[in-house]
């Protein structure tokens, strides 16, 4: 019996209600999302907790404006800490009638509920910095209201907090030999970790006079949407270099503004298009400039890639790999020891990080010590599905770590041979296949990726929606030699042989 078979729009993937994702089986259901179609949004019980408020969080939320009469009337955010609804309160400044909220230990932002633009600023906001309240937290809250019986039941690491994070930050090491257990900062998911780090390099270097940020490459929505949101004057002080291979373009940036370039964040590989740039020239010229460099291995990840000599600071989704039951989000932010500004760069980032919750803590302390073998059932299961997409007569274009226009890039950073990570991207031949292609595929069909069971997704129209459906948007990714229709494919630990065959009858 195959080990996939068509799941039901809406499903959980892998199931906990913790889940990171959820099925879109059809593009009709992927438009709909997009859309925010009722007939389609009505199934979806959760789904990637920056962009799907959880079910728990909502029904927390609704529980205080329907009890509380200050709160008559009005939209409720709930964060990941005081702190957070701080910022946000900030962030929606003028708009009226904005209040923060505290109560039980809990925190966030309230507005009038009719006002839908300080709740879609609201949503951005707390997306881009990964600033909700963890559907765990909520949970144990419904709970002590008495408002859900019990919290679902799973594994989770013995001991307090200090134990969890000992145990997680013991394997961190192993992939991250050169930091410390106080260089090794958690966050509650990769994109606070990436905010966290921007935010510390961006406000030492402005003391320095240093504003000017550089996009290496097409990366991740919200890492972008930081950098277009957050550099000091973003006409003039955000720089997005298209091609991660043009070198000469990164020297002459650099020979021109070289005293205010504050730093480069760079993706090793990019998503979607899993190209690796050349990481010693480009930290030989930070070096060289005074510039400070990100670095997130996300798609392939640190167990795979040796990128901290180079760095100053490695960031990186946990989600991925190494909670690798797809059921918490959790990041990192590794401080390069040797690097110049390493004891104020940590402090910073400690004091803006949001920690993980407890329970998403013991659970990420379960699951870390499993990386090794689910990356190797990963690896050997990767290679196999690429070769038999790059040899398929109706697919046009394959990108993984070892396409030939990065594979020496990459393999200068690798830990071994066969540490490619999961990922692959494709695009098909005949123009418009794409839709039918989606529908027949058997394989799970959702956002993240990194986990144990296999995911395939339209990414483009998942992260760019507005990109994908304009003709500027357009233009602007044909610009970056970006793919509308581009699928992005990363292998789990089933058989490959499945995969394939799943794969096969869906191309026909």
């Amino acid at each position: 019996m195959s080990a996939f078979r068509h799941l039901p729009l809406g499903q959980r993937i892998p199931g906990s209600p913790h889940s990171v994702s959820c099925s879109l089986p059809t593009m009709r259901d992927v438009r709909g999302y997009e859309e925010k179609d009722p007939a389609v949004t009505k199934h979806l019980t959760s789904g990637y907790p920056r962009f799907v408020v959880h079910p728990f969080a909502r029904r927390l939320a609704e529980y205080f404006t329907a009890s509380l009469p200050e709160l008559k009337h009005h939209a409720l955010w709930l964060t990941s800490s005081e702190k957070m609804a701080r910022a946000l309160a900030a962030q929606l400044g003028d708009a009226s009638g904005v209040r923060l909220f505290s109560r039980e230990g809990l925190h966030g932002v309230s507005h009038p509920a009719a006002d839908a633009d300080t709740s879609r600023r609201a949503k951005l906001f707390l997306q881009n910095l990964g600033g909700f309240l963890s559907s765990r937290e909520a949970e144990d809250q419904l709970v002590r209201l008495g408002l859900l019986a019990a919290p679902h039941t799973e594994e989770a690491f013995p001991g307090g907090q200090a134990a969890c994070a000992a145990e997680v930050r013991r394997h961190l090491r192993r992939a991250l030999p050169a930091c410390g257990d106080s260089d090794l900062i958690l966050a509650n998911c990769g994109m606070n970790a990436i905010w966290s780090a921007f935010r510390a390099v961006a406000e030492l270097q402005a003391t320095r006079g240093r504003t000017i940020w550089l996009q290496l490459g097409w990366l991740y929505l919200d890492t972008i949407c930081i950098l277009q949101k957050f550099t000091g004057t973003p006409a003039a002080d955000y720089v997005y270099i298209r091609d991660v291979f043009d070198l000469g373009a990164l020297e002459r940036i650099f020979a021109a503004h070289g005293a205010r370039i504050a730093g480069v964040i760079a993706e090793v590989p990019t998503n979607p298009l899993i190209q690796t740039p050349a990481l010693p020239a480009l930290a030989a010229l930070c070096r060289h400039h005074g510039a400070r460099l990100l670095v997130d291995p996300s798609i392939s990840s640190a167990w795979n890639l040796d990128v901290l000599p180079h760095a100053d600071v490695v960031v990186s989704s946990l989600t991925k790999y190494t909670a690798s039951e797809g059921d918490l989000t959790a990041g990192l932010a590794a401080i390069n020891p040797a690097g110049p500004d390493a004891a104020e760069l940590r402090r910073r980032i400690v004091a803006e990080a949001e920690p993980l919750y407890s329970r998403d803590l013991a659970r990420l302390a379960v699951q870390i010590g499993r990386t090794d073998v689910v990356l190797a059932q990963i690896h050997a299961g990767t290679a196999r599905v690429a070769a038999f997409l790059e040899t398929h007569p109706a697919v046009e274009n394959v990108f993984w770590a070892l396409s030939p226009a990065s594979r020496a890039n990459y393999q200068r950073l690798a830990r071994s041979p066969q540490a490619t990570g999961g990922m692959i991207t494709f695009t098909l031949r005949r123009i418009g296949a794409l839709e039918k292609f989606y529908d027949r595929l058997r394989l799970p069909k959702g956002p993240s990726f990194g986990m144990t069971t296999t995911l395939i997704c339209p990414f483009m129209y998942l992260a760019h929606y507005d990109l994908v459906t304009t003709p500027a948007g357009l233009a602007e990714l044909a610009a970056s030699k970006l793919d509308p229709d581009l699928l992005r494919l990363c292998v789990g630990t089933e058989p490959p042989e499945e995969i394939i065959a799943a794969l096969a009858e869906a191309l026909g």
